[in-house]
């Protein structure tokens, strides 16, 4: 059998078959929120946590994800609260949803710390902004844009408006939504987050953050991490093994041990 795959031929065989594999396990799909299983996020939330729901769109770019819970929940039973740091991005979104019933935009970034921070990408209105200037040059991409953002810690924002429970957590900041998890200790702790949806791939190459670290953090929070396939099937993972170190666009969805409790 060694000597079969013992040519490139046989090795990019091979190669399409993992990736493929691995796509439909859900390594790799999470650009797309319509292609990634995403909307199971929504089921999950449904059945688990009694409405009104009160959901954090953190990195709301253009609304992708935002379109997404509006079209997974009622407009009577949602509180939605977007953060988008870039201010023509955020433009876009205001332009898009500012009339939305039980919406709330907010143009600032989500982070560890409360401050001020530099937003770096390739273009206006990106998807791939980051706060850390990513190496890209393997796909022709320089991240030649930047600008001075106001950050500020989900625990702070959830004291000055007086949210006391998040029933979903989405986040998609490339590569700092551990950052940004940190800077929800207080509520964490307190175990008033009940799902968490985040992104994890290239972007954690350069931010230097494992999903390791992830499940961690997550363990400790005494959460359950589950990672989205496109089919909407929810893989629990039941402990850290390094093969999960697959750094290809994926979803997943940490659900606390209290959710099912009517929380």
């Amino acid at each position: 059998m060694e000597r079969v795959a013992g040519c490139r031929l046989a090795q990019d065989f091979l190669q399409k078959n993992v990736e493929l594999s691995q796509w439909l396990m859900g390594i790799g799909p999470g650009v797309d929120v319509y292609a990634s299983g995403e909307s199971s996020i929504f089921q999950a939330l449904n059945e688990r946590c009694r409405t009104p729901h009160v959901i954090f769109d953190v990195g709301a770019n253009k609304g992708q994800f935002l379109q997404l819970a509006l079209d997974n929940t009622q407009f009577n039973e949602r509180q939605i609260h977007s953060f988008e740091p870039s201010l023509e991005t955020y433009r876009i979104l205001h332009e898009r949803y500012g009339n939305t019933h039980g919406l709330k935009l907010n143009n600032f970034a989500i982070g560890q710390e409360s401050g001020e921070s530099i937003l770096y990408s390739n273009e206006t209105g990106s998807g791939l902004a980051s706060l850390t200037k990513r190496k890209l040059d393997h796909f022709g991409i320089d991240f030649n844009h930047s600008e001075k953002i106001k950050v500020r810690t989900i625990d702070d924002y959830c004291r000055e408006i007086d949210i006391s429970r998040i029933h979903l957590l989405k986040l998609d900041i490339e590569g700092h939504e551990l950052s940004a998890l940190v800077g929800a200790k207080r509520m964490l702790a307190a175990g008033k987050v009940n799902l968490v949806a985040f992104e994890f791939g290239g972007c954690n190459i350069d931010t230097r953050t494992f999903f390791q670290d992830f499940w961690y953090f997550f363990r400790d929070q005494r959460m359950k991490i589950h990672r989205i396939t496109p089919s909407g099937y929810l893989y629990a993972i039941a402990s850290y093994r390094e093969i999960y170190e697959q750094f290809r666009t994926s979803n997943f969805l940490a659900i606390s041990e209290t959710v099912g409790s009517g929380l």
